[in-house]
């Protein structure tokens, strides 16, 4: 038996890799809702100036029917069903331009300049309550645009920018009233500017002041993008739901929804990586390269006409919008401006998130490859779909009991 041991036939008796990643190490909930860009895109000056970040909601999945095109694959030239999400991104405001310099200890504001004119939805986000608050943020510092002293006051904080600072930011917000949500308060982040000399991002921030910057200046067709958010929270959570660890045998004393042993006898305390009971979900994750598969329009008047096509393709020319049959389920329809990426992204419906350009240039042929829809499916999410569009279901469904009766005029009698 010893010359076996000695051998080196000792080994476990089952193959048991651990439960969990240790990266991503604690698990507590987030500190922030809204997700947090730790790292921006390297600087091009080559380039022209270019916001490099935009705010989302997620309202719903569907999926899509294209040909795939990428030589050499199996599946080149063949079709392909994928499942997309669809992020509503209505045009961000810009409130604000911040200037850093860079020092020994990392980047330092050297200067913030707000815009004269503040929404409501904006200044809610410096109250706590609203509604009891006598609503004077930013009354006073509005009046520095409007004498001589605080007009010489903001070219010098300008002119200071150009000559000192190294990174521009512009502070942006969402516009809330525009989504199918009940909140009010805006949603606030601050936005790097690549591209161009530092002058040059200082004016393009000054010109767009109190402007809407809408999602296709920022973002491309078939561009990958990282999408950074908050996941979806499951509150407190034992450990075969939170680390996936097997369940004990049936007969198990006091429950089989446990780890039967925490670790040795010494040291004398649980280790980290053992698995524990705790906090699920609502956490902070980045999820880089996901493909843009379409960057499409709200809805709009054209010619005096509303225009309601962004889901038609060269293939499939009904006139109908992203908004399945009867909406997205827990999140309503999308009327805005929206952006269709390729799978899943983090976060429950409506969650903010916050979509950044890469930080890597690609070059692999999925980042490259071009995407032309040939199908985008709009039959209802809440239950089985089978009409794409109302009409549809009424030419096949005819009148129903519940359609609103179109009364005939009645004819009007001769008086004699």
């Amino acid at each position: 038996m010893l010359d076996l041991l000695v051998a080196g036939y000792s080994h476990r008796k089952f193959h048991a890799p651990r439960h969990g990643h240790m990266g991503f190490l604690p698990h507590r909930r987030s500190k922030k809702h809204r997700g947090r860009i730790r790292t921006w895109p390297k600087d091009d000056p080559s380039h022209l100036v270019h916001l490099t970040a935009f705010l989302g909601y997620k309202a719903g999945m569907t999926h899509t029917l294209r040909e795939v095109h990428r030589p050499g694959l199996k599946v080149s030239k063949r079709e392909e069903v994928e499942a997309v999400t669809i992020i509503e991104t209505p045009s961000v405001i810009v409130v604000g331009i911040v200037g850093y310099i860079k020092t020994v200890q990392g980047l330092r504001a050297l200067k913030t300049i707000f815009a004269e004119h503040l929404s409501d939805e904006c200044r809610r986000r410096f109250y706590k309550n609203w509604a009891k608050s006598k609503k004077k943020a930013f009354s006073k510092y509005s009046k520095k645009w409007q004498d001589e002293t605080g007009k010489k006051q903001l070219d010098k904080d300008f002119n200071l920018m150009k000559k000192y600072c190294s990174v521009i930011r512009v502070i942006v917000h969402s516009q809330m009233r525009l989504l199918p949500m009940k909140q009010k308060k805006a949603h606030i982040m601050e936005v790097q500017l690549n591209g161009g000399r530092v002058a040059d991002k200082v004016d393009w921030a000054k010109e767009h002041l109190e402007k809407a910057v809408p999602i296709s200046a920022v973002f491309c067709q078939d561009e990958m993008i990282d999408v950074i958010g908050v996941t979806k929270g499951h509150g407190f959570k034992g450990v075969t739901s939170r680390w996936h660890t097997k369940k004990l045998p049936r007969k198990t004393h006091k429950g089989l929804r446990k780890v039967a042993c925490i670790g040795a006898w010494h040291p004398a305390r649980v280790g980290f990586t053992i698995a524990r009971a705790g906090q699920k979900g609502y956490q902070h994750r980045t999820e880089i390269n996901k493909k843009i598969f379409r960057i499409g329009r709200g809805v709009h008047i054209q010619d005096g006409k509303v225009v309601r096509n962004n889901a038609s393709t060269n293939y499939d020319l009904s006139q109908k919008t992203i908004t399945p049959m009867g909406g997205f389920p827990r999140y309503g329809e999308v009327n805005n401006d929206f952006i269709m990426v390729k799978g899943c992204v983090v976060g429950a419906k409506k969650r903010v998130l916050t979509l950044r350009k890469s930080l890597l240039t690609l070059t692999s042929r999925k980042a490259k490859e071009a995407i032309e829809l040939k199908f985008i499916d709009t039959t209802s999410k809440f239950g089985h779909g089978r009409f794409q569009t109302a009409q549809e279901k009424r030419a096949f469904m005819g009148p129903l009991k519940k359609d609103p009766l179109k009364t005939m005029p009645q004819p009007q009698l001769e008086e004699a």
